[in-house]
């Protein structure tokens, strides 16, 4: 198979220096998993709430406040449940760590015959998988590093739980704040909107689309593939949410 030629920047960065380079710059941490969770269901979550409140015919004041009450409540207690979420994972894996290194102290033979099985496993045979358990064994950081990678399955994490807290709270408040937004501008402008709630469901649904081409952006998708997509899953959570705020006009 003849090799794919590669574009002067993509061969650069695979030069010795470039290779050396960029392996010593740490992996960066993402944080899009945070944003789009948050932005999903701060949009969704404040729909419910304008769907129903509308759906009940209680009015636009109840609306706002509702929905406002909704935004810092709901998205304070998401953050906090993403930091306290990630924060166990890294206590998890910190865990993990010290019995690998409790491991390595205790019973070395069989963390290098597990070293051994590993690397055998994925093709290394006679003197060559030989010479890999004594290179790793060697040192005890990277026996521990890889025993956590190879066996336990934990990849490199550099991410902060504070950080991804943040994300999720900051995309569930700006991006959930759409659906209520045409209500407050109402308020303040009364008069000047009509069928406000069939512009709250517009808006939902510019949010949605939003969010997906956002993510495309990091992930290498079509933009508008990638926005109809989340458009589509989030606009049937959208038509639930809906369809609850109507059964509520029998209730009210």
């Amino acid at each position: 198979m003849q090799p794919v030629p590669a574009d002067d920047a993509l061969s650069r960065e695979h030069t010795p220096s470039g290779v050396r380079a960029r392996l010593r710059t740490p992996p960066r941490a993402s944080y899009l998993r945070d944003f789009v969770y948050g932005a999903i269901d701060g949009t969704v979550t404040t729909f419910a709430v304008v769907a129903g409140v509308a759906g009940a015919d209680l009015g636009a004041t109840v609306i706002i406040i509702l929905g406002a009450a909704n935004l810092l409540a709901d998205g304070f207690s998401m953050a906090v449940s993403n930091f306290l979420g990630s924060r166990t994972e890294h206590q998890r894996r910190e865990h993990a760590r010290l019995e690998e290194e409790r491991h390595v102290a205790l019973v070395p033979a069989g963390e290098a015959e597990e070293i051994r099985q590993i690397f055998a496993a994925k093709g290394f045979t006679g003197g060559d998988l030989d010479r890999v358990v004594e290179v790793i064994t060697a040192n005890r950081g990277v026996w521990v590093d890889t025993m956590m990678s190879e066996e336990l399955g934990y990849g490199a994490d550099s991410s902060d739980p504070l950080r991804a807290a943040a994300a999720t709270f900051v995309a569930f408040v700006v991006l959930g704040f759409l659906p209520l937004a045409v209500f407050v501008f109402d308020a303040l402008v009364p008069g000047d909107i009509e069928a406000p709630f069939a512009w709250s469901a517009g808006l939902t649904a510019v949010a949605f689309f939003t969010v997906g081409t956002l993510k495309a952006r990091f992930v290498d998708r079509s933009p508008w593939r990638s926005g109809l997509e989340t458009l589509a899953i989030g606009g049937c959570a959208a038509a639930l949410a809906f369809a609850v705020g109507t059964l509520l006009q029998g209730v009210a």
